[in-house]
């Protein structure tokens, strides 16, 4: 009969692991409690941005859409700096801490642009558009100070906030790595509801009642979220920071290129042949050799001039590597390629919320016959609708189909779920290209409904027809971010977790400044030429839809490389054993993709 301590550990992973009390499913309340309140605070202001700016601050359409696509972008640069201080200096822990409270001090400095009229332009109505004041320099640099707080905090919490979670489990125990599995989609989940939340709620008080009181709320529910964060504190699993793991792989890189002209040892198992040493307390899974990048692995021939410490370890390590950090940073490059074709598939993701809100501001907005009209940024509220209904679908009907098919546990490879991700956002671009061509010739052809808040004639088109695409954006993340966020965290060694968290928010990053430079390149080449600015402050004499078809167009060229990566890549392996894949699977070292 099993005792209460053997029930306990199953049930909620809550025992002692080498001296380590871990609470697992107790404190998970904290943090994506934590989670969500910073979601909602955060997330639902940044989507009704686009607005503000054009709106409050009197930016032209082209001007804000490029500045919060570098906001954007910098805001997930920012994690992979979190990420290096965290596992270098400060822990997870300390780093979410701080993260938390600047994330507030952003949100209160955006409240002060609101509120205190002097810190924003005079009002500008819509028959005034031509002629509207823009801000003083003054008035932009208190507001980019609190874009600056918003990317501390974004810098800190995204890398940091999945792996803490991560971390209140045992993944020596099966409770353990099958509460790790599950945690990452329902962790999606719960910070999909509250944007659901923010989105709606928040994005009406802003649009509708008050710029001042609607990012008042948004500050108020960060406060939350620190208290929230802080309540945890005594039950939190604090791992703490080993160093700089990227510092690491700089010296395979080092070292391999010092005995770059060195030849690697014939015999096989060549890895018997080469400097062999993993620390007792390495918190990393000991890796097999593999045979990619292979001049890496001179970064671990000794030679006569090498030195061992007596515990066994090299006593340069920019001179010597043992074959286990080579295979570390394998695993890095063996990433890098496939992380690449996220930049292209994410900015698809990114229309969706720049110029799909001036499409719906330029469309019939009007909700029943009482006059109501939905916010404009309130229309992301279907892709996140569809990507939480998505997640329990997937996870409770889908895979366990799958399953009797594939024979597998997850039912397909984590690869494949991300390619079918990027299926699903090429459909989505060519969607929203048809939709917005119907639009524009409605726009034209037909009686208008008025003037748009930044100008341009208000389509009769309802804006409900721009529904299918968001929801397609839905599935497109289900199957693609939460499967990259699982690929990039079971691929890299567990050191690295951290970094590993800021790889998806580095794609995000990359997407953000891919956009913003097509948006620009593409208006600058269009202004010229006799067919006219595809880009326009008035979408109806633009042509948007060709922009979407263009992105359409290298969607698929990445498809095709992503495909290519797919079929190179060796999943990673723990030496001698059988590695569980992220929902649970069990892989040898080599997949069919």
């Amino acid at each position: 009969m099993e005792n209460k301590e053997d029930k306990a550990s199953k049930l909620c992973d809550d025992h002692k692991t080498e001296g380590i009390k871990y609470r697992g499913i107790r404190a998970m309340p904290f943090i994506i409690g934590n989670e969500t309140f910073e979601k909602i605070g955060t997330l639902g202001t940044i989507s009704n941005l686009l607005v503000y700016l054009t709106t409050v601050f009197n930016m032209k359409s082209i001007t804000a859409a490029t500045t919060i696509n570098i906001f954007q972008g910098t805001s997930n640069m920012a994690p992979l700096l979190g990420a290096f201080l965290s596992d270098t200096y400060f822990g997870r822990y300390k780093t979410l801490a701080f993260a938390s409270i600047a994330s507030f001090l952003g949100m209160a400095v955006l409240t002060l642009t609101a509120a205190i009229y002097k810190l924003h332009p005079p009002k500008c109505s819509t028959s005034d558009i031509g002629t509207c004041v823009g801000p003083t320099t003054g008035q932009l640099a208190f507001l980019v100070s609190g874009f600056g707080f918003l990317v501390i905090g974004a810098g800190g919490i995204r890398p940091c906030n999945l792996a803490f979670g991560a971390d209140q489990f045992d993944p020596a125990t099966e409770s353990g790595q099958k509460g790790i599995n599950s945690f990452f989609n329902w962790y999606y989940f719960t910070f999909t509801f509250g944007v659901l939340v923010s989105v709606t709620v928040v994005v009406y008080v802003q649009s509708s009642v008050s710029w001042a009181i609607g990012l008042g709320i948004p500050a108020g529910l960060m406060v939350l979220s620190c208290i929230l964060f802080f309540m945890g504190s005594r039950i939190y699993v604090k791992v703490k920071p080993e160093g700089s793991p990227l510092a690491r792989v700089a010296q395979v890189l080092v070292a391999a290129t010092k005995k770059r002209h060195l030849q690697l040892p014939d015999d096989e198992p060549r890895q018997l042949s080469l400097f062999n040493y993993m620390p007792d307390d390495s918190i990393n899974s000991k890796l097999p050799h593999t045979d990619q990048f292979r001049f890496l692995d001179k970064s671990a021939i000794l030679t006569p001039e090498d030195q061992i410490n007596s515990d066994g370890s090299a006593a340069n390590a920019w001179k010597l590597c043992s074959i286990q950090q080579v295979e570390e940073v394998k695993c890095l490059a063996r990433v890098i390629p496939v992380w690449a074709s996220s930049i292209i598939f994410l900015t698809s993701l990114v229309q969706q919320n720049t110029y799909v809100v001036f499409q719906v501001l330029q469309s019939d907005r009007g909700l029943g016959s009482g006059g109501f009209k939905v916010p404009a940024a309130s229309y992301t509220v279907f892709q996140m609708l569809s990507l939480t209904l998505w997640i329990p679908l997937y996870d409770r009907v889908l895979v366990p189909s799958l399953r009797r098919l594939t024979g597998k546990q997850g039912g397909i490879t984590l690869l494949q779920r991300m390619g079918i991700g990027i299926i699903f956002s090429l459909i989505t671009m060519l969607l929203s290209g048809l939709v917005e061509k119907q639009r524009r010739n409605l726009a034209l052809t037909r009686p208008t409904l008025g003037i748009a808040p930044k100008g341009g004639a208000i389509s009769s088109m309802s804006g409900w027809w721009l529904v299918p695409q968001l929801f397609l954006t839905g599935i497109c993340e289900g199957f693609n971010c939460i499967g990259q966020i699982e690929f990039y965290y079971k691929q890299f060694p567990e050191n690295m977790r951290s970094i590993a968290g800021s790889f998806f928010f580095l794609g995000l990053a990359g997407s953000s400044y891919l956009s913003g430079f097509l948006v620009s390149i593409v208006h600058h080449i269009t202004s010229r030429t006799e067919a006219g600015d595809w880009l326009p402050e008035d979408l109806n004499k633009g042509k948007l839809d060709y922009f979407y078809y263009l992105i359409a167009a290298l969607g698929f060229i990445n498809f095709v490389y992503f495909l290519v990566c797919a079929k190179w890549y060796k999943y990673k392996a723990v030496d001698e054993t059988i590695e569980l894949s992220a929902t649970g699977e069990k892989q040898t070292e080599k997949l069919i993709v």
